[in-house]
């Protein structure tokens, strides 16, 4: 009991401990206190007229900006379009499949997320293996039973995940095998895989999008026809796998060179040393990196605009054209703004947690 006591006196209370922490990042300095204190000013002078203009004042339903007659946000663009900013221009009655896909991949993130879930790996391996034929299978149709839904009607949320999560999936690999190349002994895979890299990172993502939708159809017979989704996709995973190249050679270039001794010694080949010894030490240096190259791959998707393809922010940008819609911008931009961030913030908080794991393990 007395040991309890002592414990317990010992543990420090919640309010010292956010006192400590105030002290020591926002007032542990003059400059400090003085910056801290003219943040607070501009927030009490800004917060409460944004929060009046986009709650209180706000209006949340109607079918036309004319029926905004308030001085408030006039979110009824949003909330009237909100359908099609999450499904694009898939068909209504079809919409559930969608669903599925939403579900599948909440599932398998809050499987891996949530800590001691049985068969972590399993999930693991099914939603970067499986799960992007099953979503492409049931959003397509064409298969036990499922109407056949063209993927020029597919677009807002759901395009921008799909593509984000398929350019993700589809860069890392390919980072790794070009990291690798260009670090090889080889002077031919090296200066291939040297080429490439320098090649796309040289460029911007929306110059090669128009490139895959415009000329790689030139290069094939005519009888074999690209989908515009297929060459998008095409596009950002050729790109993106360039910068996820540096970021892995920088994880490779930090292990030391007696790691590679160690597992020769050990009698394993190239492959397995880099595979079981390598890699794995060197991708846990690099998760920020990663998570960073992901994120830029999230906001990129919306230059898919250029070659036709209606992504969150372009269902926003379409609809600002509608003439019952006309001068709600803001709203519109704040709205897809807020749903980028929210996404962002969520892999920036996850990469933070597995940095956390790693060190622990």
């Amino acid at each position: 009991m007395a040991e309890q006591l002592i414990a317990a006196r010992a543990r420090p209370v919640a309010s010292d401990r956010y006192a400590r922490w105030l002290r020591q990042n926002l007032f542990n300095s003059p400059a400090s206190v003085m910056v801290t204190g003219l943040i607070l000013v501009m927030l009490a002078w800004a917060l409460p007229a944004f929060w009046q203009w986009a709650v209180t004042d706000a209006q949340w339903r109607g079918q036309s900006s004319a029926e905004c007659t308030g001085d408030g946000a006039c979110w009824s663009f949003v909330t009237a379009r909100m359908n099609q900013f999450i499904y694009g221009f898939y068909p209504d009655d079809q919409q559930w499949r969608v669903d599925l896909f939403f579900l599948q991949l909440a599932l398998v993130i809050a499987w891996l997320i949530i800590p001691k879930m049985p068969r972590r790996g399993w999930v693991l391996g099914y939603g970067v293996l499986v799960m992007p034929f099953v979503s492409t299978l049931l959003l397509t149709g064409g298969v036990l039973g499922l109407a056949v839904v063209d993927t020029h009607q597919w677009g807002g949320l759901m395009l921008t995940l799909l593509l984000a999560i398929g350019g993700m999936l589809a860069s890392l690999p390919l980072g790794v095998l070009l990291a690798l190349g260009r670090r090889s002994s080889m002077p031919v895979i090296r200066g291939l895989c040297t080429a490439f890299i320098e090649l796309w990172r040289g460029v911007p993502l929306i110059t090669v999008l128009f490139m895959v939708s415009v000329m790689l159809p030139l290069f094939v017979p005519e009888n074999i026809v690209f989908d515009k989704l297929l060459r998008a996709f095409i596009g950002i995973a050729l790109f993106q796998s360039a910068y996820m190249a540096e970021v892995v050679r920088g994880g490779l270039q930090a292990i030391p060179k007696g790691q590679t001794e160690a597992f020769q010694s050990l009698g394993l080949r190239y492959w397995q040393g880099m595979l079981l010894v390598v890699l794995p030490q060197a991708l846990r240096l690099v998760i920020p990196g990663i998570v960073n190259t992901f994120i830029a791959l999230f906001k990129d998707t919306s230059l898919v605009l250029v070659i036709g393809l209606f992504d969150a922010l372009a269902i926003i940008q379409a609809g600002l054209n509608d003439p019952l819609w006309l001068g709600r911008a803001v709203e519109g931009y704040l709205f897809v703004g807020f749903v980028f961030w929210v996404f962002c913030f969520a892999f920036s908080r996850y990469s933070q947690h597995l940095e956390k794991q790693q060190e622990v393990s």
